[in-house]
């Protein structure tokens, strides 16, 4: 059968027969993890996620959220501030969210929603279960998760209910799409200062990730060294890599001052699918705020993910795209 039918030991995430299922019985875990300053790379346990989003903060420059829940990362990071964008991510996957603070704005706001008992932050004492990592980073981006450890810190929360949530899986085959219009490399431009591709690999049918080194400020030519992660020693590795075009806004004139975006993943909008070296045009949808967005084509009908990892690049919706060759461009635009 080409489609997945999924059984209670398929990770919904991945559409893949859960190496360890018993993780399977509690929530998502999603976490912060930077990408800058440039000396914090390598970062720890992005490998181990099975679903990544990437969106813009502010000053030029992006964030990974991921969401961790068929595999355990013992050190996840370095984990930094919250945006009003990670409650979609929080949401759809019913996850606790794991980060450093946030601006008051985004704080006292998530204090003050249904979301305050799953907000995981750094405290006093050894729960949750943040740890310093290596002396190599600065104080400011040496602070990780341990999730060997978290599910015990989170069972002395008795107002917390930490069962396997009902999360609807997304479209997965093992069939690739029907399509002709391949695609080698994904490029993605956010700033000046930050910008990278994935990689077709066909020996692998996967995608590689490689980040800028340098800013292409003062006509510096563009250079990439491939993303790794600092805990198993792996490269950035995705099946699948979707492009999503969102509405970027301010809610008022002294939230755009600061760039305190609104990005607003909820409705639906265009997208692109890459995946098996191809590229599928798409529509993201998200009917129910509780459960993962999914891709359709502009009919409606599934668009099917391969198993697997799936990374997530969110750009504006007036951002431009262009294809050069079997090589595809995207670069973000302010609102």
């Amino acid at each position: 059968m080409p489609v997945f039918a999924l059984s209670t030991n398929t990770n919904p995430l991945t559409g893949l027969t859960a190496t360890h299922p018993e993780l399977l019985e509690r929530r998502p875990i999603a976490v912060k993890i930077t990408l800058f300053p440039r000396s914090v790379r390598p970062q720890s346990g992005l490998s181990l996620a099975d679903v990544v989003y990437e969106y813009y903060i502010e000053a030029g420059l992006t964030r990974f959220i991921a969401v961790f829940y068929g595999n355990n990362a013992e050190m996840a990071g370095p984990v930094r501030s919250g945006r009003f964008f990670d409650e979609h991510i929080a949401r759809m996957y019913q996850a606790f969210f794991v980060f450093k603070y946030a601006d008051p704005r985004v704080y006292d706001y998530y204090q003050d929603s249904d979301l305050k008992d799953y907000l995981v932050v750094p405290g006093n004492g050894a729960c949750p279960p943040f740890l310093i990592g290596p002396t190599k980073r600065d104080t400011y981006n040496n602070i990780f998760l341990n999730m060997l450890k978290f599910k015990d810190c989170i069972a002395k929360r008795k107002s917390v209910d930490n069962a396997r949530p009902p999360i609807r899986s997304s479209f997965f085959s093992i069939l690739p799409p029907q399509t002709d219009q391949l695609a080698n490399r994904i490029y993605t431009r956010y700033s000046l200062d930050d910008y990278s591709y994935w990689q077709y690999l066909p020996d692998q049918n996967r995608y590689q990730r490689y980040q800028e080194t340098n800013s292409l400020r003062n006509y510096q030519a563009a250079n990439y060294a491939p993303l790794t992660d600092d805990l198993t020693g792996l490269p950035i590795l995705a099946d699948n890599v979707a492009v999503l075009f969102v509405q970027h806004r301010f809610a008022n004139k002294f939230d755009e001052e600061d760039e305190v975006f609104h990005i607003d993943l909820y409705g639906s909008g265009d997208a692109y699918l890459f995946r098996d070296g191809m590229i599928v045009p798409a529509i993201w949808n998200r009917p129910e705020l509780d459960q993962p967005i999914l891709l359709t084509t502009t009919q409606g009908a599934p668009i099917y993910l391969k198993p697997g990892v799936t990374f997530y690049q969110v750009v504006g919706k007036t951002s431009e795209s262009w294809a050069e060759g079997t090589d595809w461009h995207f670069i973000w635009h302010n609102p």
